[in-house]
């Protein structure tokens, strides 16, 4: 059993919701993002997501492509990204880190080398937002070889056909992307995720994780008695970011994210409890 399957049987045997931080490798600097995951961690974090930066990170909203920007800047590459996981594994054999990216730079390093070095250093899925399902096939193998997830997106617009296909492909659980658009954008509708959590059930029994547009307690409340998971991604880089704009320093920005997170963690309990 994969550390995610086992991580959403865990939670599902304590009647609680997966808890999934994303924020950007390398951002607000590399050297803080290990110390940022292990303090998501603390604060209540259950698999962490790191973006790896990528100069034209096309589904996501401006909090993030800032994000994206700083972490380039600071000079953080696939390689160096994988470097932080090998890190964070020295103290954290349990928690599961999956990395989303884009094709590019996974494409550029070969499919079989980077699962090779990613099963090396311990990760344990790949979400890539542009490669569709019909084209997954070759980086499905690689990943398979090495007991690695591959991670989708279902977005509300995904339509019933499209959805077997990739319930047919994919593992870990499944990533379902609550707004059209991208990320941090519009505004939430509980009811219809709740509707289209359900339709992805009717093609497959992986858990499903809710994204894109879960800003704080409130929402990550609702969205956990619908979903096996819930993802909050821009509101925790926003908080980071704002910290540094104010000349706070990258540990109190770090500071400011993991408190939200336990903030969004109790949220998330309370209407469990």
């Amino acid at each position: 059993m994969s550390r995610i399957a086992g991580r959403f049987q865990q939670l599902a045997e304590q009647r609680r919701t997966a808890l999934i931080p994303y924020v950007v490798a390398g951002d607000p600097g590399q050297a803080f993002t290990v110390p940022l995951m292990h303090q998501l961690v603390e604060n209540g974090a259950d698999i962490i997501e790191l973006g790896v930066p990528f100069s034209d990170p096309m589904a996501e909203g401006p909090v993030i492509q800032l994000g994206h920007e700083r972490a380039l800047a600071n000079g953080t590459t696939l390689l160096k990204v994988l470097e932080m996981v090998r890190e964070f594994r020295v103290s954290d054999s349990t928690t599961p880190v999956l990395l989303m990216g884009y094709a590019n730079p996974v494409m550029h390093m070969g499919y079989a080398r980077f699962a090779d070095a990613a099963a090396a250093v311990g990760l344990d899925a790949l979400l890539t937002v542009d490669i569709p399902p019909e084209e997954v096939d070759s980086i499905n193998r690689e990943l398979q070889r090495v007991g690695m997830d591959n991670i989708f997106l279902v977005a509300p617009t995904t339509p019933d056909e499209r959805i077997a296909r990739i319930a047919a492909r994919a593992s870990g659980f499944i990533y379902y992307v609550s707004l059209k658009g991208v990320t941090g954008a519009g505004h939430l509708d509980t009811v219809e995720v709740a509707a289209r959590v359900n339709a992805i059930r009717q093609h497959s029994n992986l858990p499903v994780a809710v994204g894109f547009g879960i800003k704080d307690a409130a929402s990550a409340r609702q969205v956990s008695q619908t979903a096996e998971g819930v993802v909050v991604g821009s509101a925790l880089v926003h908080a980071m970011a704002q910290v540094i704009e104010q000349g706070g320093t990258p540990d109190a920005a770090i500071a400011a994210a993991a408190g939200l997170l336990g903030q969004i963690r109790k949220g998330m309990d309370s209407a469990a409890s």
